[in-house]
C-alpha cells in the first residue's frame, strides 16, 4: 500500500472521526506537555548534600538559581517528577477514552476495507496509522508549547532567582520518550480495539457471560499494602540499597491502585444483581442489566478518575501524619525543656512543607478534572453509539426520564462505593506505614558524644516518652469524594443532556 493512499484511508470518516482526531490531538499535546516538564525537573543537577569536614553540611552548586526548595534541594525534585508523571497518568487515559469515540462507525468502516479486498496487515496499519498520526501530531504541537511556555514563563523573585527551570532542557532521550510514549500507547490502543475487526469483518462475535468477575483485586490492594511497608517487615541485619525503599513504596502504590481500579468490576457485576434482584422500577432494572451485561466498562471509564482519589486520599493521608509530627515535637519540646534552650526538632520550615502538600493536591485536582474529561468522552461515545436503540425505545412509549434515570443508576451505583474504595485504600497506605508518633523512651546514646557510632561505648537511657495518634483527616477525605462525585454529577449531566436529543425520533434513519 503506497504512503498517500494510507494517508488518504486514515484521514477518512465523518464529523465524529474529526472530532476524535481533534480530540487525540489536544490530550496527546497535554500529556507530552506533562512529561517533557518532568524531564526538564529531572535534567536539573546539584543541590545534594555534601559533608564537610567540620562536621557541617552545604549544597553541591547547580541548582542555587531557584526561588523555589523543591527545586533546588535533589531529595524534594523526585517529589516534583513524580506528581508530574502522575498528572499525565489521567491525560493519557483521556487520550484513550478519545480514540474509542465513534468506534463503532469507524469498525464498519474498517470492515467494508476487509470485505472489500484489504488484508489483515493493511487494515491494521490503517488503524494503528490514523490514531498515531494525530497522536504524534499531538505531541508535536506539546513540544511548542513547551518552547513558549518557557518564554512566557521565565519569571525571577526579587533577589533574581527563577521561579521555574527555565534555564534547563531536557535530555535527548527523555524528551524523546516524552514525544513519542503517547503515540505508541494511543496506536497500540487503536490495534488493540480493532483486533475482532480484521479478524471477523462481518462483526459476528457472540460472548456469553456464565459467572461475574470475582473479587480477586483485593488480594492486589493487601499485596500493594504489605509491599508499601515492606523494608520495616525486612530483618534489622538485613542491608538493603537506598534505592529499595523508593521501589517499594512505588510497587505498594501501583499495585493498590490497579487493585481498586479492577475491583470495579466485581462492585459492577455486584451491584447489578442487587438491581435486578430488589429493584422496582424498570430504570433500576434496565441499569442492573447494563451493568451485569458489562461489569468492567466501570473499570476502563474510572480508571484514572479512581487513581487520582487513591492518590489524593494518600497525601492527605501524609499531610495528617506530617503535621502530627510537628505538633509532637512541639509538646516533647515543651515536657522536656520548658525554658525552650534546646530540645527535639522536626527539621525544616512546617509552613514549605505543607506548601509542597498543597501542590500536589492541586495537581490531584487537575488530574481529577481530565479523569473526569475522559469520562465524558467515553459516556457520550456510547449515548451516540446507542442512538437508535434510544430512539427505538422512545417511539415504543419508554419515557425520556426513565433512560435518564437508567444513566444515573448506572453511573452513580458502582462509583459511590468504588470511590469509597479509593479512600480506605489510599489512607491505608500511610496508616500501615504508622499511626503512631512516638518521641522519648528507650534510646541508645554513646557515652562519648564525640565518638564514632559503631565502635563507641554505648548506654541506654530512659528519657520521658511522647506518643500521639495520627488522626484520620475524615473532613477532608469527604471533601476528595465530595469532589469528585460533583464532577461526575456534571459529567452525568452533560450526558443527559446529549441523551435527549440522541432519542428524536429521527435518529431511527441513521445507518
Amino acid at each position: 500500500m503506497r504512503l498517500s493512499t494510507l494517508v488518504r484511508l486514515s484521514l477518512a470518516g465523518n464529523r465524529t472521526d474529526r472530532l476524535r482526531t481533534a480530540l487525540t490531538v489536544v490530550s496527546a499535546a497535554l500529556g507530552a506537555l506533562a512529561l517533557l516538564a518532568a524531564a526538564t525537573v529531572a535534567s536539573i543537577s546539584g543541590g545534594y548534600y555534601i559533608d564537610q569536614p567540620d562536621g557541617s553540611t552545604i549544597l553541591a552548586p547547580g541548582s542555587e538559581q531557584y526561588a523555589s526548595a523543591l527545586l533546588v534541594e535533589a531529595g524534594l525534585r523526585p517529589g516534583v517528577v513524580f506528581a508530574l508523571i502522575m498528572l499525565a497518568l489521567p491525560v493519557l487515559a483521556l487520550a484513550g477514552q478519545c480514540i474509542r469515540l465513534g468506534a463503532p462507525a469507524r469498525d464498519r468502516r474498517l470492515a467494508a476495507l476487509r470485505l472489500s479486498g484489504a488484508t489483515p496487515g493493511q487494515t491494521v496499519l490503517i488503524a494503528g496509522a490514523e490514531t498515531a498520526v494525530a497522536a504524534l501530531l499531538g505531541s508535536f504541537l506539546g513540544l511548542g508549547l513547551f518552547a513558549v511556555l518557557r518564554v512566557l514563563l521565565d519569571q525571577r523573585a526579587a533577589d533574581g532567582r527563577l521561579w521555574l527551570p527555565t534555564d534547563q532542557l531536557p535530555g535527548l532521550l527523555p524528551a524523546t520518550v516524552a514525544l513519542l510514549l503517547v503515540p505508541v500507547v494511543a496506536g497500540g490502543i487503536g490495534l488493540l480495539l480493532m483486533r475482532r475487526v480484521v479478524v471477523t469483518p462481518l462483526g459476528v462475535v457472540r460472548r456469553l457471560r456464565e459467572r461475574g468477575p470475582r473479587p480477586w483485586p483485593g488480594v492486589l490492594i493487601v499485596a500493594g499494602l504489605v509491599a508499601f511497608i515492606g523494608p520495616r517487615l525486612l530483618p534489622g541485619d538485613w542491608h538493603t540499597p537506598e534505592w529499595a525503599p523508593l521501589v517499594f513504596m512505588g510497587s505498594g502504590v501501583l499495585l493498590v491502585t490497579l487493585g481498586v481500579v479492577l475491583g470495579v468490576g466485581w462492585i459492577s457485576y455486584t451491584t447489578g444483581r442487587l438491581l435486578r434482584r430488589y429493584g422496582r422500577g424498570p430504570a433500576t432494572l434496565l441499569a442492573g442489566g447494563r451493568l451485569m451485561a458489562d461489569p468492567w466498562n466501570g473499570s476502563r471509564t474510572l480508571g484514572a478518575l479512581l487513581a487520582a482519589v487513591v492518590f489524593g486520599a494518600g497525601t492527605l493521608g501524609f499531610r495528617e501524619h506530617f503535621i502530627t509530627e510537628f505538633r509532637a515535637a512541639d509538646e516533647y519540646n515543651r515536657i522536656t525543656d520548658p525554658t525552650g534552650s534546646g530540645g527535639v526538632g522536626f527539621g525544616g520550615d512546617q509552613d514549605f512543607y505543607l506548601g509542597a502538600i498543597r501542590l500536589v493536591m492541586v495537581a490531584v485536582s487537575l488530574a481529577l478534572a481530565v479523569a473526569a474529561a475522559g469520562v465524558l468522552v467515553a459516556l457520550v461515545e456510547g449515548i451516540v453509539a446507542r442512538r437508535r436503540v434510544y430512539a427505538a425505545l422512545t417511539a415504543t412509549g419508554v419515557p425520556r426520564r426513565t433512560l435518564t434515570s437508567v444513566l444515573l443508576w448506572h453511573t452513580f451505583v458502582p462509583l459511590v462505593p468504588a470511590l469509597l474504595l479509593a479512600l480506605a485504600a489510599g489512607t491505608a497506605l500511610i496508616r500501615a506505614a504508622g499511626a503512631e508518633v512516638t518521641y522519648g523512651g528507650e534510646t541508645v546514646r554513646c557515652i562519648d558524644p564525640a565518638a564514632d557510632w559503631a565502635t563507641c561505648a554505648k548506654e541506654t537511657v530512659m528519657d520521658p516518652s511522647l506518643v500521639l495518634r495520627v488522626p484520620i483527616p475524615f473532613g477532608e477525605l469527604a471533601l476528595l469524594g465530595a469532589g469528585a462525585l460533583a464532577a461526575m454529577l456534571l459529567v452525568v449531566g452533560v450526558g443527559a443532556v446529549v441523551l435527549r436529543s440522541s432519542t428524536e425520533l429521527e435518529e431511527l434513519r441513521v445507518g
